[in-house]
């Protein structure tokens, strides 16, 4: 049991490095302006046979849906570690990777809706599996993080812990609901050679990989404002 303790212990250590790492932090800024330079300067406007500017956001909404799951699942995997080992680490690690993955499941939302004007016609459509699917995550975990905010620090945050693991059956669902039932517009882009937008994997690569390392630097971030909360609250019960 030591032995474990101590692996996970070190495998704290080593999500803070990775977080505050330079390396983290300078690549989210390289590979942020690459991205805009290849989306701008090189990437085709026309997708779906239509020619408008609003094709390249897709560089960003693809991403920015995938990295949601990532998010997400970086929630599932704090909460059950939180549940079972009950370290401060791993709570503030599942609350943070909930707030950003909510952001990012706003930000999928918006740009495909504002992509789908142009391409479909449709700001939303209520028949598309994918898009109902992502909306439930979307509510599902507003509702997680309204469930953390209500919560104390101490015993009462294993409810938002719990709510946090079973939310998470949601996720696969809506991410592979495109192969599941027939997409009304969504169609898979992952292993799919009949797919028909026109996108850079290079273009779509950068952008990801842009985007996956501003993930990880707001998530040093988030963490390091709860260890303050935290620190803040302990300081308020020493002077009562």
């Amino acid at each position: 049991m030591r032995t474990f303790s101590r692996q996970l212990a070190s495998l704290i250590r080593l999500f803070h490095w990775v977080m505050w790492s330079r390396v983290v932090r300078w690549g989210a800024f390289t590979f942020g302006l690459a991205s805009l330079a290849l989306v701008f300067g090189v990437a085709s406007r026309t997708m779906y046979g239509i020619d408008h500017g609003i094709n390249l956001i897709a560089y960003w909404h693809i991403p920015l849906a995938f990295l949601t799951a990532f998010a997400l699942s970086t929630t599932f995997i704090g909460s059950l570690l939180y549940l079972r080992y009950e370290g401060r680490f791993w709570n503030r690690l599942a609350h943070s990777g909930g707030e950003i993955g909510f952001l990012f499941a706003t930000l999928t939302l918006a740009t495909g809706s504002m992509w789908g004007r142009v391409v479909w016609n449709s700001w939303w459509e209520w028949s598309d599996i994918r898009l109902v699917t992502f909306l439930i995550v979307w509510l599902i975990y507003a509702g997680y993080l309204a469930v953390y905010a209500s919560t104390e620090r101490g015993s009462d945050e294993r409810f938002a812990a719990v709510y946090g693991v079973v939310a998470f059956v949601t996720v696969p669902i809506t991410y592979t609901a495109g192969r599941l039932w027939s997409p009304t517009f969504h169609e898979p882009t992952i292993a799919n050679s009949s797919v028909s937008a026109n996108i850079d994997p290079l273009i779509l690569g950068v952008s990801f990989l842009a985007l996956a390392l501003l993930y990880i630097y707001v998530m040093a971030i988030r963490i390091r404002l709860h260890e303050i909360e935290d620190k803040i609250i302990l300081q308020k019960e020493e002077v009562r």
